[in-house]
């Protein structure tokens, strides 16, 4: 059997950055309790709004939440309530009001480009009973389509269309060089939650090499 290795794991320090970053030496272990809790929160009440990654910075006393998502407005609300809203729950449930708070919301120009918002599309397609074959068959052709994508993978895996034997399904379209280390490639994976068991989704899209 391969090794298998996660994709951004793998390029971190080279053309990767973790997604959480700063002053974390003398509390690594409650900052970083403290980031998953953050993160948690942060996926669930922004969970129909298409957020496609989270980065939490933080410096002396302060911590700055950067959410990439593909529908900004609905995040932030008319004349900025929901980010205000979304702001204060945090300092109550999850800061205790200990350091100062900052939320910044940055819009993801192309969704189809980003391997996470492709993940929630596939698992929202299949939990409606979509078959799974032309669920991946639309999710790749949208993706090849975009400028900026050289190559992709969309794979399915557990029992598709309630089949009781468990299996794994994919479909690979253009250059894919994983064993590269300078190739840019999105990874993202997740679970759509059927009424016959969970199924696993995992996308790969390759946008080119960085120097």
């Amino acid at each position: 059997m391969s090794h298998k290795v996660q994709p951004k794991a793998f390029r971190i320090r080279r053309i990767e950055d973790w997604d959480s970053r700063g002053f974390y030496e003398k509390k690594f272990s409650s900052y970083l309790e403290e980031d998953f809790k953050i993160r948690e929160f942060l996926e669930k009440k922004t969970k129909r709004f298409g957020v496609g990654r989270i980065v939490i910075e933080r410096s002396a006393g302060k911590i700055n939440i950067i959410i990439f998502t593909a529908r900004p407005g609905l995040i932030i609300g008319r004349g900025g309530e929901e980010i205000d809203r979304l702001r204060r729950e945090l300092q109550q449930k999850i800061l205790k009001k200990k350091s100062g708070l900052n939320v910044e919301i940055r819009e993801i120009k192309n969704p189809w480009s980003c391997a996470s918002l492709v993940v929630q599309w596939i698992a929202v397609q299949i939990e409606k009973r979509m078959s799974y074959r032309r669920v991946l068959k639309r999710a790749l052709a949208k993706v090849i389509s975009q400028r900026d994508v050289k190559g992709a993978r969309v794979e399915v895996s557990g029992r598709l269309n309630g089949i009781s034997i468990a299996r794994r399904e994919w479909l690979k379209q253009g250059l894919l060089p994983r064993q590269t280390l300078r190739a840019d490639i999105d990874y993202a994976q997740g679970t759509a939650f059927c009424s016959y068991g969970a199924v696993g989704i995992k996308v790969w899209i390759y946008k080119g090499e960085k120097f």
